[in-house]
């Protein structure tokens, strides 16, 4: 017969079992560093613009968020109100990361907003932005790039020194307001095509979100995603647009919490109608509103405290690359853009360097316990990949982003290359890749998503 003290504890060792949240082993540290440049300067995301910056509607931040499982495996998330980050500054970034923190590149993944009204960064865009500007300009991009790798270390130090037991939580939440800009032209239309219920296009209004809440419940953080493009508003003031406005909404919504965002596959998505600080903020609210309604009144499902990062990059091939002599000509194109191009791609070549027939393209996914697959992927990502691999893999459980770690291009699918246009291929002239992609970029990126997320026997 069982001593009366054994039953009690072997009672008491059920009960904790039974009411211990699953994902209680966990850590999490979460910190926040504006990015709003100190000066006035060049700004990015559209083409034409002549002058600077000359005024600020918000604050644009960097913000990072540390998990860290029961077995000490650890993944980084850096979310940044930023249009994009190019190959050069991601890797000076995940370098110095390694060697002050002890971070493998597999665990830090680059997030940004594609906001357009945030400053150039380094070389993204070069021939759009960097290499148009005036002396003065580049000397201040230049400077950025230097100060925003600092302010992007300092976080995560101070990130991984918040690191304390959090609970991991996930829920899937709608929003409604992005729309397949290339199926729904002229976009003015897009109000009387949505109320008579007529848009056209694929598109991906699922609004996935993580949340982390301390041990006592209150909620420390929230990162969440949409696909939609952050082009509300082409204003000549710093702006987080609506991906902005939706984190600022969160954090007053809950104090104390920090809300972080990360851009889905809405390369070819546009917030419609568009154009106005009232339209930004009113999808902000709608984002934020979304990510409410899944903090407050559905049930938040646990992640089990197991975490699995990869990253890999894969030769993304690429189509017919152009010669040396197609080149020399169109450096004397009246295209300002596509003479820049050309111009950095002949110098390239005068520099020993031949025109590679492939691109180093990043592909990275994180496995959080056995529900959710994170995948981020490099570049402006059409919407199709994220449809695919939901269908392919788990749903809402599997949560795509683009613009990450590395924005050198457009993304397109098999079906938006062939379409062409502006995603298709016109687009490519601004980041200063020599060509298109090759036709086969689609099945080549999924398939390296479905190899890291395969179990190896």
């Amino acid at each position: 017969m069982l001593r009366l003290p054994t039953v009690m504890f072997a009672l008491a060792v059920l009960f904790l079992q039974l009411t211990t949240p699953a994902d209680a082993a966990w850590k999490a540290g979460i910190a926040k560093t504006s990015i709003t440049p100190d000066t006035y300067m060049a700004m990015s995301g559209y083409g034409g613009r002549d002058n600077p910056a000359d005024g600020k509607l918000t604050d644009l931040w960097a913000k990072a968020a540390v998990l860290e499982d029961n077995a000490g495996n650890r993944g980084l998330v850096i979310t940044l109100d930023l249009v994009g980050i190019d190959r050069k500054l991601s890797k000076e970034i995940c370098d110095a990361l390694q060697e002050r923190f002890g971070l493998e590149r597999s665990q830090i993944a680059i997030c940004t907003s594609h906001t357009h009204t945030g400053p150039v960064v380094g070389l993204n865009l070069a021939p759009l932005h960097y290499l148009i500007q005036t002396p003065e300009q580049q000397t201040l991009i230049d400077q950025y790039a230097i100060t925003l790798r600092e302010k992007v270390i300092a976080v995560t130090g101070e990130a991984l020194a918040d690191l304390q037991p959090s609970q991991v939580r996930w829920g899937n939440g709608h929003a409604t307001f992005a729309v397949n800009r290339r199926e729904n032209k002229p976009y003015d239309k897009a109000p009387h095509w949505r109320t008579v219920g007529s848009l056209k296009g694929p598109i991906d209004h699922d609004v996935p979100v993580l949340a982390i809440h301390n041990e006592e419940g209150g909620l420390r953080g929230v990162v969440f995603g949409y696909a939609c493009h952050s082009t509300t508003l082409s204003v000549t003031q710093w702006s987080g647009d609506y991906p902005g406005f939706a984190q600022i909404e969160l954090e007053k919504l809950h104090p104390g919490c920090v809300a972080m965002f990360w851009a889905g596959c809405g390369a070819d998505q546009n917030p419609l109608p568009r154009s106005s600080v009232e339209l930004a903020q009113h999808y902000g609210r709608r984002l934020a509103d979304a990510v409410d309604a899944v903090l407050l009144t559905t049930e938040l499902l646990p992640i089990a405290d197991q975490l699995a990062t990869t990253y890999t990059e894969i030769d993304l091939p690429l189509g017919e690359l152009p010669t040396k002599e197609q080149i020399e000509t169109n450096t004397k194109s009246t295209n300002r853009y596509e003479a820049a191009r050309a111009k950095m791609l002949l110098k390239q070549i005068e520099g020993g360097k031949a025109l590679s027939a492939t691109y180093p393209y990043p592909v990275q996914t994180w496995r959080l316990g056995d529900d959710i697959q994170f995948i981020t992927l490099g570049g402006e990502v059409v919407v199709d990949y994220a449809i695919r691999l939901k269908a392919e893999l788990s749903g809402t459980k599997t949560w795509v982003a683009g613009y990450s770690n590395d924005v050198m291009a457009y993304i397109p699918s098999r079906r938006v290359l062939v379409e062409g246009g502006y995603e298709g291929g016109g687009a490519m002239v601004y980041y200063g890749l020599p060509t298109v992609w090759a036709p086969e970029v689609e099945n080549d990126i999924v398939v390296e998503v479905h190899n890291q997320l395969t179990p190896k026997q």
